[in-house]
């Protein structure tokens, strides 16, 4: 019996649930572990979810109006994480089309992100001073129902991404100031090894580009791509990087470990950027979890995203206060190297913001008053005359060193 159909579990152990649904349905092991069968018998309609699931009225009212919001596609790896008689499992919430995708929120937004107005040629996102973000595709392997770019992703979405490449490479040529490339999308690892291989190559040449990077999620919706054949494609272009996404511990299974090994043998430093999610991840036992076994990964957790004020992702959406309490409850209960950076994207296209507990007090010119992850206060002396406050001013008392 397959572990999804004997109980979810809690993640802590890494399983395989190959062939699992398909084991009726001519998926052999060779046909299963080749990646473009995978993505040729992705789930992607009502008939091929019911012959499976037993759908809540949420869910089957989701997935008759997905068509004109985002895509219905699951590989069937992560099919197969998919339990047939829980609406509320974790995996299956970020997955199925559900009927609130639909509700309207006055915070929502089309693009929360601000990429849109810092797109200086078709594609390529220039927000911050040295970097970029690449939109190389709008496919991806699967689709999240939480994706901050569900207005161009899919191709079923309300916009249409036209990138025009070689448009773009001209622009980084004479940007010198760019030194750092972020290839998304869509996700760049569904192409070809050999498209793959030229668009490397071709950023590579550009002389002041020092470093690229990959955000993916395809060795966790599609493990079988991590061929060694990719491997040996990607480790010629180092130094290159690799951002994952995984947002709950079932995610990684055997298959991924093993994708993800692949990966690092092969020189490629990986991060792991969740998003913080209702009923998902949004509490510290299953985001403890999850930073561990990434780590017997060889994934270093590197943010957890508060999620993106997407239109008809606020069922999805926690408080920032959950955020908060996560990260409280990772630092100093466990190694640094596993918690990572809570951050929001600032609506609008501000970039990126750290959020963390509060663990300055009060800060001036003479000393800064700290607290460590027992609540205990400290103080350390300030040193210099300039300026700069991380704390409110406000009335101090010595006391605060002994409560």
């Amino acid at each position: 019996m397959n572990a999804f159909a004997s109980g979810n579990g809690d993640g802590k152990e890494f399983a395989s649930h190959a062939p699992g649904y398909w084991s009726s349905d001519g998926g052999t092991p060779e046909l299963w572990n080749d990646w473009k069968w995978q993505l040729k018998n992705r789930v992607t309609t009502l008939a091929q979810l019911e012959k499976h699931l037993t759908l809540n009225e949420e869910e089957r009212s989701g997935v008759l109006l997905s068509g004109d919001k985002l895509a219905l596609a699951i590989t069937p790896h992560f099919f197969n994480l998919v339990p047939p008689n829980n609406p509320e499992d974790p995996i299956r919430r970020q997955m199925i089309p559900r009927i609130e995708e639909t509700w309207t929120s006055p915070y929502d937004m089309a693009d929360p992100c601000g990429e849109d107005s810092h797109m200086p040629v078709p594609g390529l996102v220039h927000r911050y001073p040295d970097r970029v973000l690449f939109l190389v595709t709008d496919r991806c392997a699967s689709y999240c129902r939480y994706c901050t770019r569900s207005r161009v992703v899919s191709g079923v979405g309300e916009q249409e991404l036209h990138t025009n490449f070689e448009e773009a490479f001209r622009y980084l040529e004479k940007h010198t100031e760019v030194r750092d490339v972020l290839l998304s999308g869509g996700d760049a690892l569904i192409f070809s090894d050999d498209k793959i291989d030229k668009l490397l190559s071709r950023l590579r040449a550009i002389k002041h580009i020092e470093f690229l990077r990959i955000g993916t999620r395809v060795p966790i919706f599609l493990p079988q791509r991590i061929t060694p054949e990719l491997c040996a494609v990607l480790s010629k272009y180092h130094p290159l990087w690799m951002s994952v996404h995984v947002n709950h511990p079932r995610e990684l299974t055997i298959e991924v470990k093993e994708a993800l090994e692949r990966l690092a043998n092969a020189g490629i430093p990986l991060g792991n950027q969740s998003v913080l999610l209702a009923g998902v991840n949004d509490d510290l036992e299953t985001m403890k979890i999850l930073v561990h076994k990434l780590l017997i990964c060889r994934v270093r957790p590197y943010y957890i995203y508060q999620c993106d004020l997407i239109n008809g992702s606020s069922h999805l959406r926690t408080s920032v206060a959950k955020g908060i309490e996560i990260i409280e409850g990772l630092r100093g209960h466990t190694t640094g190297y596993a918690v990572p950076q809570f951050v929001i994207d600032a609506p609008g296209g501000g970039g990126k913001v750290p959020i963390n507990p509060g663990y300055i007090l009060y800060h001036d010119n003479e000393k800064i008053v700290i607290r460590n992850y027992e609540g205990k206060i400290f103080e350390y002396p300030e040193i210099g005359n300039e300026n700069v406050q991380f704390a409110p001013q406000r009335e101090y008392h010595d006391e605060y060193l002994y409560s």
